[in-house]
């Protein structure tokens, strides 16, 4: 026989109203563990809800990463979040997957070694950087100690505009960064400012396929001419590397005429990020090299892990092999047209924004969207009573999230706006955002005097 008191307990755990549960009517303890913990129910809940102050992934214009994948890639992550990537004689059928990614970028790339190619994913393309970058330093050493020569000095040159990951490899790696500056009508590295910063402790130079501050494509084929004429001039052979970590996934497929990859032999290796117009979640990337040679033998690892022999070339262990897998599966659903059609898509709706945002007439295009589907813009000089951080704050009340944000050295004076177009972002969002921003617009053509000072407006925007 049920007592009363059981009678209420019962009752009190069928009803289970929300935020009336015991864990609910507390915050969570943020910097310690709590002495007990809540139901599983009540923790989702909480953290949940506390979700909710994000910004919208969809909504988000400043950046390049994928959020948006279909209900099927969904199902394969949720299945297979679990496997270890590291494992590989656990698991054959990931690693087989891996490799035969590797094979299908290289391929994409014009690689001489075609399927053998030698590459590897990475977290994203900051391991990929950090990889690649270690292959041309120690290339450039043991060819400075094979002819006796210091090796204690090794630099690499790139433009200003590069992302911060290149920053951290030298610094990380002890290598002399010799930035390119930027100026006025040039925000990339161009063939002759590159050259002015070579010498013979040299370990590459570094091109951008799609500068993260406006879009642009850096011409890889006229700066591997110019250090052509260098080596037949001073005997340099400085290799390039290609950080497509965008635009690795965009030129192949619609700038197919374009020659940036291993089509330019001084081209040695490339990285891109499989999270980005690769399409595929965060967390990876890929990283190619011409050939073999390209990759020092005492910088593979040969594993005997688990009851296998695994060569491994990588500044991690284990994580999860569901983005392989995911990345795998953007290769087999989509194909070569699939993608074409995909970043088509995204570059002409780019397009189609920034010629709209130049015709509204405070704004000036310092790109177009026309090589990535990013561009940039600014303010006209003649604008003096608001800024365009006061625009990027006014969209996001309407939830778009738009980044403010100044240029490096040479330019500090040139703030602007940039916005990244990725799968998902069609012409219906792109004609919600034009609504959006004209009606910001209007509003501060029509102030009377100058926008007070929010120093919640920041400065610089971690692109």
């Amino acid at each position: 026989m049920l007592h009363r008191e059981d009678l209420e307990q019962i009752e009190r755990l069928y009803l289970s109203p929300l935020f009336a549960r015991y864990g609910e009517e507390t915050a969570i303890v943020a910097h310690k563990l709590e002495q007990d913990g809540r139901t599983p129910e009540v923790a989702f809940q909480l953290i949940h809800d506390e979700l909710m102050l994000d910004g919208n992934a969809r909504q988000n214009l400043a950046t390049f990463v994928t959020t948006l994948m279909d209900s099927q890639a969904d199902q394969l992550f949720a299945e297979t979040y679990d496997k270890n990537m590291i494992d590989k004689d656990e698991y054959p059928q990931t690693a087989a997957m891996e490799a035969r990614c590797v094979s299908i970028i290289a391929n994409l790339w014009n690689s001489p070694d075609g399927d053998t190619a030698i590459g590897t994913s990475t977290i994203g393309s900051s391991e990929a950087v950090m990889l690649a970058g270690l292959a041309l330093k120690r290339r450039w050493q043991q060819k400075q100690k094979d002819a006796g020569k210091p090796f204690d000095k090794p630099n690499l040159v790139m433009g200003q505009n590069v992302q911060v990951v290149w920053e951290k490899f030298c610094r990380y790696w002890d290598v002399e960064p010799r930035y390119a500056p930027l100026a006025e009508g040039r925000l990339h590295l161009t063939a002759d400012e590159a050259v002015k910063l070579v010498d013979e402790n040299t370990i590459g130079v570094v091109a951008i396929l799609g500068s993260t501050f406006d879009g642009s494509y850096e011409p890889v084929k006229d700066i591997a001419a110019a250090l052509d004429a260098v080596q037949a001039d001073k005997g340099w052979d400085i290799p390039v590397h290609v950080d497509g970590a965008s635009g690795g996934f965009v030129a192949p497929f619609i700038d197919p005429d374009l020659e940036w990859d291993f089509r330019v032999s001084r081209v040695h290796s490339i990285n891109a990020s499989g999270h980005k117009y690769g399409l595929v979640y965060p967390g990876v990337g890929w990283v190619v090299w011409r050939t073999h040679e390209c990759v020092p033998d005492d910088l593979v690892f040969h594993v005997n892990y688990l009851g296998g022999d695994m060569p491994t070339f990588t500044l991690n262990f284990s994580r999860p092999g569901s983005q392989v897998i995911l990345q795998y599966y953007r290769f087999v659903r989509l194909g070569f047209e699939g993608y074409r059609q995909i970043q088509q898509a995204c570059r002409d709706t780019a397009m189609y924004l920034s010629s709209a945002i130049a015709e509204m007439g405070p704004y000036e295009l310092l790109s177009d969207g026309s090589e990535l589907p990013v561009f940039f813009f600014r303010l006209k000089g003649d604008r003096t009573n608001y800024s365009v951080f006061d625009v990027s704050a006014k969209l996001r009340e309407r939830g778009w999230q738009v980044p403010a944000y100044t240029l490096p050295d040479n330019l500090t004076d040139v703030a602007g706006l940039r916005i990244v177009v990725r799968n998902g972002f069609g012409r219906d969002l792109a004609d919600l955002l034009l609504a959006d921003l004209e009606h910001a617009t209007e509003f501060f053509e029509n102030l009377d005097g100058p926008m007070p000072h929010d120093p919640d407006h920041g400065t610089s925007f971690a692109h």
